[in-house]
């Protein structure tokens, strides 16, 4: 090996250099500290120079004990190098020559590798040279925690009281701590701030630091808001974090108290309920609140009092008083409530009043309030008039009724009353209608209803024309009196309403007129004539008008007055002209057109307001005479053909003699001359000998 061989040589070169007196010069170069955090790796450099060169160079590292003695970690020979054993580096160190550098690496630091390490390098000769480092050991600690105190503090108290605490761990070195209110940091000036601070060493090596804030509170505390600090170290610089923030609740004692209405808002009328809040600009704990008003104590809950149904003696001035029960302090505050009313409207005069017709008729109405009012007056619905009086320069029977007086406060909705008065005007009775009145019916019985205003109420009275009283249900009304009659008519009649009171009559007359319901059924068999049909029935109110078909050439009308049916009937073997003819007071009258061939006679139809009346005499008179008529109307026509009648030939071309007034009108009155006026289509008279 080369090292046996070697070593007599490096002694005796070394022997020679000391017998010559030249020694070696050796520097060490280091940095005073190193930082790093808890954790990581810590490089070490140690700096050296020599003459002699690095071959017979020894590299020693120490670090420095509490007791001030070197415990040696690690051990560099030129041939031969290694960590010492049983050292609290054995494991985790290595050394690392570079040229002039020799470079210390400590693994996983810890705090308590915060030591002082010596570097020391020596040469064959005796000189050597040292260098040495503080290894600084650095821990963030914990995010800090705060705490405040529960329960509330009076600013009564003496003494200082507990603010809170605040507390961080494990940090190294030892964290600082620093108080702040609103951002403005707190010194410990007892008595008025007290911070106490205490310092816990873990088994770690790291510090835990706890501090607590007293102090003496006043009341523009209430509102504060508190927070620690905490600084502590890193490598190469300075670090701060803040805890959350807290509040602390402060009792004080008021300086003023307040009373308000809360609702409703605005003026009070009678009836609302009144909401009365009270509070203090204090708040202090053990307090008791109350409210008074006229020697009467109500409780408050929740600062609030409530009155329902308010009266105008609710109102007054209210005390709300604030007590403390520690000391038995006292203060308080007041205010004043109105509470507005409307009293009942009075009429005077009262419930009624009866004036004579062209009187004057005046009323006041009027209703006590605390605010102005305003009136008006109503009749149906109606207004009628504005202001506390009603007056009427002229009363009529129009005038009476009901009337209705409404007060109000304009300010406050819902602020109303009313009251009624009924005005009577005395005089003669009016009857509602005209004087006549025309009644026309079908039926057998009527109902007459008369309507009468006046003062007093009427009596009336129902009577006809031929002197007979008739029974009748009266009824008052709102203005006078109402009459029902029932009564049975067998013909034209006139009944009388009259009313009557102290004051005059009054009469209205009924012209009641029947109307005959008329049915009319006949059945005929005809010869057989080839001619061409047009039948045309038409039914209007009370007439009937019809077309019959029979076999005579001549026109034949029929008149009867009342109970009467017209009849009339033309046939030839050409075409006749069509006849109108039209009822006229319950008339019938039938239009006949026939061109036809053994045509049954239709049987005419009644308009359906006109009663179905079954009199078997009667159609069986009609029957007849209607086939007497057929007869005779054959015979006729037989003697014309032959020209024994009006000295006429049967030759005559009697289609060529077609008169220009074809249509024939019959007018028939219904008084008893019965008489008959025959006018042309075109509306021209005709005498009795044109016919």
């Amino acid at each position: 090996m080369a090292l046996p061989d070697t070593a007599p040589l490096l002694v005796g070169l070394l022997l020679l250099f000391h017998a010559f007196g030249a020694w070696a010069i050796v520097e060490v170069t280091m940095e005073d500290k190193v930082e790093v955090m808890a954790g990581e790796t810590a490089q070490i450099t140690c700096m050296f120079t020599t003459d002699e060169g690095l071959g017979g160079t020894t590299i020693q590292w120490f670090y420095v004990l509490p007791n001030k003695e070197r415990q040696r970690i690690y051990n560099k020979e030129p041939m031969h190098e290694a960590a010492e054993q049983n050292t609290l580096f054995t494991h985790r160190i290595s050394l690392n020559v570079n040229g002039t550098a020799a470079v210390l690496a400590i693994r996983d630091v810890g705090v308590r590798d915060n030591l002082e390490f010596i570097c020391v390098i020596k040469t064959l000769t005796p000189e050597e040279a040292e260098g040495r480092t503080q290894l600084q050991v650095f821990k963030s600690p914990t995010f800090p925690t705060i705490e405040a105190v529960e329960t509330g503090i009076s600013v009564n108290e003496e003494a200082p009281s507990k603010i809170g605490s605040c507390r961080v761990k494990n940090g190294y070195p030892k964290p600082n701590i620093t108080w702040y209110r609103n951002n403005m940091p707190l010194r410990n000036t007892p008595p008025e701030v007290v911070v106490t601070s205490s310092t816990t060493i873990e088994s770690s090596g790291l510090f835990s630091v706890q501090s607590e804030l007293t102090m003496k509170v006043k009341k523009e505390h209430k509102d504060a808001v508190f927070y620690c600090e905490v600084i502590y170290f890193v490598p190469g610089a300075t670090k701060m974090t803040e805890s959350q923030h807290i509040n602390i609740t402060v009792y004080y004692l008021p300086t003023e108290v307040n009373i308000w209405v809360e609702s409703p808002k605005g003026k009070i009328k009678e009836g609302d309920t009144l909401e009365l809040r009270c509070d203090n600009n204090g708040n202090y704990p053990s307090s008791i609140t109350t409210i008074k008003h006229q020697n009467s104590e109500y409780s408050v809950e929740n600062k609030t009092m409530v009155r329902t149904n308010v009266k105008r003696l609710d109102g007054g001035v209210y005390e709300c008083t604030f007590e403390e029960t520690d000391n038995f302090d006292e203060i308080s505050g007041s205010t004043k409530v109105s509470v507005n009313y409307l009293e009942s409207a009075v009429i005077t005069p009262k419930d009624s009043i009866a004036v004579m017709e062209g009187e004057e008729l005046k009323a006041s109405c009027n209703a006590l309030s605390s605010l102005q009012t305003s009136t008006t007056w109503f009749k149906n619905e109606k207004l009628v008039s504005k202001g506390n009086t009603l007056s009427v320069k002229s009363a009529t029977l129009e005038t009476a009724g009901m009337y209705k007086c409404v007060v109000t406060v304009p300010e406050m909705e819902g602020m109303k009353t009313s009251s009624t008065l009924q005005v009577n005007v005395k005089g003669s009775p009016q009857i509602l209608g005209p004087d006549v009145q025309e009644v026309e019916t079908y039926e057998t019985t009527v109902n007459l209803t008369c309507s009468a205003t006046g003062f007093p109420a009427p009596t009336i009275m129902w009577t006809t024309s031929d002197g007979k009283n008739l029974n009748a249900l009266q009824t008052e009304t709102e203005d006078g009196a109402q009459s029902v009659v029932t009564f049975k008519i067998t013909s034209n009649v006139k009944v009388f309403c009259n009313a009557s009171n102290d004051f005059g009559s009054k009469v209205v007359e009924f012209n009641i007129k029947t109307i005959l319901n008329t049915t009319l059924t006949t059945i005929t068999s005809m010869p057989t004539i080839s001619t061409t049909t047009r039948s045309t029935t038409t039914i209007s109110s009370d007439t009937v008008v019809h077309t019959t078909p029979t076999a005579t050439t001549t026109t034949s009308t029929n008149t009867i007055t009342d109970d009467t049916v017209i009849y009339n009937t033309s046939t030839t073997n050409t075409t006749i002209p069509s006849t109108n003819i039209t009822f006229i007071n319950d008339t019938v009258t039938q239009n006949t057109s026939t061109n036809y061939v053994n045509d049954p006679v239709q049987t005419p139809t009644k308009s359906p307001n006109i009663k179905k009346e079954s009199k078997g005499f009667v159609i069986a008179i009609i029957i007849i005479a209607i086939f007497l008529l057929a007869i005779l109307g054959s015979v006729l026509y037989f003697l014309y053909k032959k020209g024994r009648i009006c000295g006429r030939s049967g030759k005559q071309d009697f289609s060529k003699r077609k008169s220009s007034k074809d249509n024939i009108v019959v007018e028939m009155k219904s008084d008893n001359t019965e008489e008959a006026i025959l006018l042309g289509v075109n509306g021209e008279k005709q005498q009795p000998n044109d016919q």
